[in-house]
This record gives C-alpha cells, structure tokens and sequence, in this order.
C-alpha cells in the first residue's frame, strides 16, 4: 500500500468536480489591484470571498508601517516567542490590544488557529469538559482533541440543548468549557451570547468566544459580539484573528485573569511556533488604530452586507438566516456549486465554494464576504451577477 493510498477516494471526489477546468480549491488570484478587484484566469474579477471586511489590506498608512518594519527589523523573527522571536511590536500591540479590549492579559500568537490550538488545547485537558456548538470552527475541535477533553457538542445557537446537557452534567458543569464563535463562518448568523451567558450564570462554566469573523465588524468599538450585546465581562476569554478585519496574519487571546499570562510557559503551539513577522504586527498596530479611529468603516461595511443580502433574497435565493458580512447562498448539490460558482467568475464576481463536510447539515454554500472597501456599484454588480444566473440557472446547471 503506498503512503497517500488512503486518500484514493478524496482523490476522486475531488476529480470528478474539478476536471480539467478551473476548480474552486486551488484557485490563484495572479494579481491584486485593489482589496476590491483582482485577475483571475486573465479576467478582472470583483473580490467578493476574502474575508477583507474593513478593506485594510490596501490601507496606506498600514503599509508604509509594514515597510518601515521590514527595513529596521528585517523579514522575520526566526523564532518562537520563549526564544528569541518577541520583538518590541509584539508586547507593544498586547499592550494596545489590552487597552482596547479592556482586559487585564493578552497573548499574540502566529495565526488564528494556533491561537485556537494553544489556549484551548491547553485549557481543556483530559480531566475537562468541553461543551461547543455543532457549527464551530475546524480550529475549536482540533484544540479540544489536542488537549484530550471530553467533548459534548450541542446543537447550533441552540441555548435550551446546551442546557440540557449542562444539567446532565450535575456539578461538573461548574468547571465545563463553553465554546461558541461570534459570527459563524459558513452561514453568517450570531451566537445567542446573552442566552448563553444566563445559562453559564445559573449552571457555572467558563465562557469562551472566537471572534474571528465579528472582532472589527461588531460592537460601538468593534470589539466584537460580546461588546455588542453588552456581556463582555461574562465572557471568560476572547479568541481572534489578524486575518480578517486586521487584513494581516496573526491571532489573539484576552482574558480579564492576568494569570491566563502562564500559558507562555504551559502552551506548545505558543512555545514551540515561530512568531509573527515584525512586518505583520507593524501592519496590525496600524490597522488596530484604524478600527478605534474609523467607525465608519464599520457603517459602510454593514450598509453593504445589508444591501447585498437584500438584492440577493430578492433575486430568489435561499440565504443565512441574518444579514452579515458574511452572506452563504445555499445550493441543492456539490455540482450545482461548482457550476454556479464558475459562472459567477465568468460574470466577474469570485466568492467561495463551500462543500460538505465542511458545511453545516450537509449543504452545499457559495458564500460571499462583504468589504467596507466594495463600492455600492460593485455591490450591485455582484448581484446583478448573482441575478442573471438566477433566470438562467437551469440552462446553467444542464451545461454543467
């Protein structure tokens, strides 16, 4: 048996959508002309997949921070935080991002995901209980199996089903970990934060929320949900990316506990992980500026996602259950995405193609995510895009 037999099967899978044409899971933009517009295949297409949402990947003054960092301190760190890859940028924007949170210890880390992995994988070992919605993140449940902890999945945003199994638990569940994400990445929609916070107050628990896709979007200072629906100090640590609303690379653990400091020394993806390019942290101190600086960003970028989920329902389209940046238009089979999602490029619009398993209940998704930085012309050219395939769908998907 050779050693990349066992993925025969996902190899035909994966041949029987793509061919021979252009296919949705290697796809290369070759150039980027601005955080809205770039070419793929040739074309000039609208971005509408990036998960740019404030449109601070082009900000000026974020670049010139990045290039100013990369002249003074070189390209990278070339080592882990506990050796020698903490640069003064590095507690300069823990420093920062402890005054805009208002908490009382913050850690960066390399990547989302590795922030995912060290806190919770650290946290939740094998004398812990994790209870975490059915829709997080492949991050969340890769960090609960790396630290061991029995795993209890509840249905998503569903409140009364996490309840239940808390009670089930009888006094362990004072000492469960509560996992759920502030906007979800597939469908959009919100976790029920204040419900869950009521049930977390009667039964115990510790709270923790991924902000990935709301941290920047959500919020009077955009600090995400939890600041939305006012339960930011119920919530036991906030988890983040630099990818998304930051425009750069990157993550982020905040705790109002400064004793979450020692997971420096007890974490091994922190411990044992390159550091993120001094470049990077320069762009992400200038676009976390930008966030508190901005707030129109945070208007313009909701008038938008309002704006393209209107124009899509309206063209008769099956959406998330809520307006948000992101915006999943769901789809009856893996071949009708393919196909739907090729002839938007061909429209000039390129949005993502989700498939199952990775979708919620199996569907298939083409999902968009909405930038400040589209203008309301792109937004109504994606869904004239959208609207045209819409009257001809059947002709589309017969020549498929």
């Amino acid at each position: 048996m050779g050693l990349f037999d066992k993925f025969g099967k996902l190899a035909a899978e994966r041949a029987s959508l793509c061919g021979t044409q252009i296919h949705p899971f290697g796809i290369r933009i070759d150039e980027m002309y601005s955080p809205t517009e770039g070419c793929i295949e040739g074309q000039r297409v609208i971005l509408a997949g990036t998960n740019n949402y404030l449109g601070l990947t082009f900000d000026p003054a974020s670049i010139k921070a990045a290039q100013r960092s990369l002249a003074l301190e070189g390209t990278g760190t070339t080592g882990s935080r506990m050796a020698n890859g903490s640069y003064a940028g590095h507690s300069a924007l823990e420093e920062e991002l402890v005054d805009f949170l208002g908490r009382s210890s913050v850690i960066v880390f390399s990547t989302g995901y590795v922030a995912n992995l060290a806190v919770i994988g650290t946290l939740a070992g094998s004398r812990e209980v994790v209870l975490l919605d059915a829709d997080c993140h492949a991050s969340i449940y890769d960090a609960c199996k790396l630290g061991g902890a029995e795993i209890i999945r509840f249905r998503h945003n569903d409140v009364a089903d996490l309840e239940r199994r808390m009670v089930r638990l009888g006094e362990r569940a004072r000492e469960a970990i509560i996992l759920v994400e502030g906007i979800y990445s597939m469908l959009g929609d919100q976790a029920p934060l204040r419900e869950i916070v009521e049930v977390k107050r009667r039964l115990g628990g510790y709270l923790l929320v991924d902000e990935a896709h709301s941290f920047g979007v959500l919020g009077a200072n955009g600090r995400g949900l939890a600041e939305e629906l006012g339960v930011d100090s119920e919530v036991d640590i906030l988890l983040g990316t630099f990818s998304k609303s930051l425009g750069a690379v990157g993550g982020f653990a905040a705790c109002h506990d400064a004793q979450m400091d020692l997971l420096r020394y007890a974490s091994r993806p922190y411990i044992f992980t390159a550091s993120p390019a001094p470049s990077a942290i320069a762009s992400v101190r200038t676009a976390l500026a930008a966030i508190k600086e901005r707030p129109e960003l945070r208007h313009q970028l909701w008038s938008n996602a309002r704006r393209l989920y209107q124009g899509l329902a309206e063209s008769g389209y099956q959406l998330g259950p809520q307006a948000s940046p992101v915006i999943a238009v769901m789809l009856e089979s893996p071949q009708e995405g393919l196909t739907v999602w090729r002839a938007l490029i061909e429209r000039g619009v390129y949005v993502n193609l989700v498939l199952p398993p990775a979708t919620p209940g199996a569907v298939t998704l083409v999902r968009c995510s909405v930038s400040a930085a589209h203008t309301p012309e792109q937004i109504d050219r994606i869904i004239e895009a959208f609207a045209s395939l819409r009257g001809a769908m059947g002709q589309v998907t017969a020549g498929a």
